[in-house]
């Protein structure tokens, strides 16, 4: 299997990113990975798509530290031309809201490109007629609100106040934007500062305002999603749980938080089952829910993160279960010639 990861950037990839993980198992496993930067694309006059991938040295590694270096070293090298139809597999990793304004232009080049790839045969996950329509966190409120926050999207300090008068308690946040970054939560005696937060907030364009839910003192659940269900490998569930210090309202591991095993419920049961379809219909593959008792606080479909902390809290590799899948997906393919509706293919 041929399979290539487009990223952001392979200078800015770390060795505990989960698409550095996935690279890892997918050589360990025989497959030829690909590194690949949004700048390293291009159309030629015969509608070839080219790329300027990244390869590894070696076809077996133990760490993903020796492997993300020699990735490196191969970009020091200017890595080789591949034509994106070689590839069996693309998977679009590149995170849309950690783009610099400089880079503007980088937000939806690999949805662009993805396109262009399925139409050559290619399986792209996740499907980028998908991601297209989730570009920011407006994309929460397309699932039924019975697993919704109840929300105000403004950026109106007048809409934002009347909200948070009535709700008590609530968050604020960009609506494009990820990693905790400019999360604030908005208490009634801070109805006096709400135009200075929602200066700050709206400095990433709308604001999101969401009732706090009081559940968020004890933490959030991470749970992956495969093929439109809960990624589960030897009898565990791919998930974690994030617990944000006494200071801080966030629970991202970046910003201070700490992960703790996370007990899979009923209750979690039944709104990965409520999400299910609309991830399906998307095309969404693999995708990051954040829930914080019987709510979704955000869809994480661009480059999910966190598999290794799954793994090392379950003592099983997840990756392996998402790589297996994808070998299942080109093994399928290959029945059909290369012609097979990407979106229907991502959730096979």
């Amino acid at each position: 299997m041929n399979i290539g990861f487009l990223v952001n950037s392979i200078e800015t990839e770390r060795s505990s990113y989960t698409t550095i993980r996935l690279a890892l198992t997918a050589i360990n496993r025989g497959h030829k990975v690909f590194m690949i930067g949004v700048a390293n694309l291009s159309v030629s006059q015969d509608e070839m798509i080219y790329a300027t991938s990244y390869v590894a040295a070696k076809n077996k590694y133990k760490t993903t530290k020796v492997l993300l270096n020699d990735f490196k070293k191969s970009y020091s090298l200017k890595g080789q031309i591949i034509n994106l139809s070689d590839l069996d597999v693309l998977l679009l990793r590149n995170d849309p809201s950690n783009e610099p304004n400089s880079r503007s232009w980088a937000k939806d080049i690999g949805i662009d490109f993805g396109r262009l790839a399925s139409r050559k045969g290619v399986i792209v996950l996740n499907d980028p007629n998908g991601l297209s329509n989730a570009m920011d966190k407006m994309y929460l409120m397309q699932f039924p609100e019975e697993v919704r926050p109840k929300t105000v999207i403004s950026r109106n300090p007048d809409d934002i106040r009347k909200f948070a008068r009535l709700h008590g308690k609530v968050v604020l946040k960009p609506l494009s934007g990820s990693g905790g970054r400019n999360v604030f939560l908005l208490r009634p005696d801070d109805l006096k500062n709400i135009n200075q937060i929602i200066e700050a907030v709206s400095r990433d364009g709308y604001i999101m305002a969401q009732e706090y839910l009081p559940e968020a003192a004890q933490g959030d659940i991470r749970l992956f999603m495969m093929n439109g269900l809960p990624l589960k490998y030897k009898g565990k569930y791919a998930a974690f749980k994030r617990v944000g210090n006494e200071e801080d309202l966030r629970s991202n591991v970046h910003v201070g938080g700490r992960v703790e095993r996370a007990l899979m419920t009923d209750q979690i049961e039944r709104v990965a089952s409520i999400v299910r379809p609309k991830l399906a219909k998307d095309g969404m593959f693999l995708v990051g829910v954040d829930i914080v008792g019987d709510k979704i606080l955000e869809l994480n479909v661009f480059s999910p993160g966190g598999l290794g902390k799954a793994q090392s809290l379950e003592g099983v590799n997840f990756t392996y279960a998402v790589i297996k899948a994808l070998e299942k997906k080109v093994e399928y393919m290959g029945y059909y010639n290369r012609k097979f509706d990407n979106n229907e293919m991502a959730n096979l």
